[in-house]
């Protein structure tokens, strides 16, 4: 008797490829949400950029606001108005105005008689003295001599530099005989954006641009002008001859965000291009899309795998069926010995294989489990030192920025010790993970403790935490090992100021060291809401957290008393009777004055 073997059939790429078109339109709700996250989070960074820059360029306005009402009481420039020949009154007027614009930093101040020519200047000893000058037609001079406070933005017709004019009346018995004004140069507010994709504009009451981070932008009209306003600008000569061409910003192109500033009558405005916006839009697409493809190959895999096992069913059933009918044929004794034989042998196979499956969970769970762990620590391990790298990072950009290289080396060399500590925090955690052990060290306590105390220094004072000490002066040695010891105090101390969150001012934070025969403790003491009794009982236990699942992973305290109890201590947590939490860590006298040990792995 013969049978035929189907052949294989293969998967149905019809249907993955319908289930794909019905599941691709998924990306376009995707693409909705990601531009809407992503825009918001652009337009509030805008936001925040604009707010500085514009509190900048006011704060650095009103610096020099009042100083022409306090120059124009000054006895020493009437007397360059009433006696405008005598040389030496004019040169203690000059050499006067020189000073104060030396200690105030203005760009240039000078003084004006009542026709509009210059009398005296801070400028007076340079090549384009403004002394003997006419800036009658300038609008700040015509309305400080109708007695008002004068300001005006415009071009120097000099020294051919921008500057914002501050303008008061001198008086002599309630008559104007003169006028003092002040020139603030602008372009140290525009100098401080930067190179950033987003730009700066800023545009006064015509529209024209005066401030901005592009070159070409400079002094071009953002919107067109009437004639008045155009004769306005030709009576005044605020700009260039020559500029006011028309300046076209495309929405297609920027996302912009303007303020309007009162106190000036000025715009600013802040200019993204969309592209920032489509480039993190189109990377979530390919994410998406990604993972997309990834579920449909493996629903291909699956489904091949589940049609190659019914196959081999159907097949592996045939085989017996085909060998039941020849021994029936045979001998019908036989018949009942053999499928006896069959059944057995079908119930060892199926032991053998559960048995080899329980297996492989078994090892991959412990893999897996072990991989956990470990990733775990290091993040929760790693997440300070990085945010201090960061900072530093950022800082010497700055510094570097300045010219102020000696301070960026200096933040470069801490970003080397950093990165040094961060390998030696993945060094014990690989060997704690491999169950090695490290050889004793004799360590200095309040070194330890101060490394510990510089690195949360900057967070301790923007919370206005109050440290108290009660440490010995002579140094405290202990068996430990120095990462593994810093690596304790740090979360220790970080534990406590997050528990200080909680509690509004006053705040204080406690570190009391003591010794006696047995060892050294260190208490560790805070003000804050303490320990409830569920976290007294289960404080030790990993991944216990009192905190939000943003804030921590509950492996603090876990991998501190793990690393205490390797070096012989222990770690005991309780509340204080005046309120707040009280951590005691206790260690092992070490040699006094013995440097550290190479820390080599010993396997244990």
């Amino acid at each position: 008797m013969t049978y035929s073997i189907a052949p294989l059939r293969r998967p149905r790429w019809r249907t993955l490829a319908l289930l794909a078109l019905l599941l691709g339109p998924l990306l376009w709700p995707l693409h909705y949400i990601a531009q809407r996250y992503y825009s918001g989070q652009l337009a509030e960074q805008n936001r925040q950029t604009l707010d500085l820059y514009v509190a900048n360029l006011l704060g650095t306005l009103r610096r020099y606001e009042v100083l022409p009402d306090l120059l124009g009481d000054m006895p020493a420039l009437r007397a360059s108005l009433h006696e405008p020949i005598d040389a030496g009154v004019q040169k203690s007027a000059n050499q006067l105005l020189e000073r104060i614009r030396q200690r105030t930093g203005a760009d240039v101040i000078y003084l004006m008689r009542a026709d509009g020519y210059c009398q005296a200047t801070s400028n007076w000893n340079e090549s384009d003295s403004f002394v003997g000058r006419d800036f009658s037609f300038r609008p700040y001079y015509q309305e400080a001599m109708q007695n008002k406070s004068g300001r005006f933005f415009g071009l120097g017709t000099t020294s051919g530099k921008r500057g914002y004019y501050f303008a008061a009346p001198v008086h002599d018995g309630g008559k104007v005989i003169g006028v003092v004004v002040v020139k603030v140069d602008l372009d140290g507010p525009e100098k401080l954006w930067g190179r950033t994709p987003e730009q700066l504009l800023v545009t006064d009451s015509f529209g024209v641009v005066i401030l901005t981070s592009r070159n070409e932008w400079r002094f071009r009209a953002s919107r067109p002008l009437n004639d008045q306003q155009r004769e306005i600008i030709a009576r005044n000569l605020p700009y260039p001859r020559g500029s006011l061409e028309p300046l076209e910003i495309s929405d297609n192109q920027w996302l912009i965000q303007q303020r309007f500033l009162d106190e000036i009558g000025w715009t600013a405005q802040i200019l993204a291009p969309r592209d920032l916006l489509e480039r993190q839009v189109r990377s979530v697409l390919y994410i998406g899309g990604a993972t997309l493809l990834a579920l449909l190959l493996l629903l291909a895999v699956m489904t091949l795998r589940r049609r190659h096992y019914l196959e081999r069913i159907a097949l592996d059933a045939r085989a017996k069926r085909d060998l039941e009918l020849n021994v029936q044929e045979r001998t019908q004794d036989l018949q009942t010995l053999n499928q006896r034989l069959q059944q057995e042998v079908h119930d060892r196979e199926q032991a053998q294989r559960e048995l080899m499956r329980a297996q492989d969970e078994v090892v991959q769970a412990g893999k897996l489990s072990a991989l956990g762990t470990m990733s775990a620590s290091i993040s929760h391990e790693l997440n300070q030192p990085l945010a201090a790298i960061r900072s530093y990072a950022e800082n010497a950009a700055v510094l570097l920025d300045h010219g102020r290289v000696d301070d960026a080396r200096s933040n470069l060399r801490l970003i080397g010790e950093l990165t040094t500590r961060m390998a030696n925090i993945i060094s014990h955690l690989k060997a704690y993970a491999r169950g090695a052990r490290r050889a004793p060290e004799s360590v200095a306590l309040q070194a330890a403790l101060e490394d510990a105390l510089a690195l949360l220094a900057a967070r301790r004072r923007a919370m206005n935490v109050e440290l108290i000490r009660d440490l010995p002066d002579a140094p405290l040695w202990v068996q430990a090992g120095e990462t593994r010891l810093r690596q304790i105090i740090n979360n220790l101390l970080t534990n406590a100021l997050d528990a200080l969150i909680e509690k509004g001012p006053p705040r204080r934070l406690w570190l009391i060291a003591n010794q006696d025969e047995k060892g050294v403790t260190l208490i560790i003491r805070d003000n804050g809401p303490g320990f409830s009794a569920e976290a007294l009982a289960r404080a030790h236990e990993p991944f216990f957290t009192t905190k939000a699942t943003t804030q921590g992973l509950g492996l603090g305290l876990a991998i501190c008393d793990t690393l205490l109890r390797a070096l012989g201590g222990h770690l005991h947590l309780s509340n204080h009777v005046e309120g707040g939490a009280e951590i005691r860590l206790f260690l092992l006298h070490g040699k006094p004055g013995v440097a550290s040990v190479p820390q080599e792995e010993v396997r244990g």
